[in-house]
């Protein structure tokens, strides 16, 4: 189970966008859960210019073999030109919750 899993996290200007987000890639159950926090701010370089933006958070618990699908659910509802989608390893964690991601994540829908 080691390097099988990802969390893959991007931010939406608003809550709504976030939870549409999270509720498109659950129903396909490419993922089994999805966290959504905020507000935050962002400090960030954009066409040139310092910008500063509130931002809602997503975190995605997922199978790694399922990333292309996820970037793909996340680029087909996100709001931005240039949406961050960025993954990152789950290096471990625990026996049962790994297990209920995967249990979660077995039948694949859409």
């Amino acid at each position: 189970m080691k390097n099988s899993y990802l969390q893959v996290i991007t931010t939406v200007s608003g809550k709504s966008d976030a939870e549409k987000i999270a509720r498109a890639i659950i129903i396909k159950r490419l993922a089994a859960c999805v966290q959504i926090g905020g507000p935050i701010e962002s400090i960030y370089r954009w066409k040139g210019r310092i910008e500063t933006a509130i931002e809602w958070v997503c975190i995605i618990k997922t199978r790694k073999s399922f990333y292309k699908k996820v970037e793909r659910a996340i680029k087909e509802s996100h709001p931005y030109e240039i949406p961050e989608i960025i993954a990152v390893s789950i290096a471990g964690g625990s026996k049962d919750y790994l297990k209920w991601l995967s249990d979660e994540t077995v039948k694949q829908y859409g």
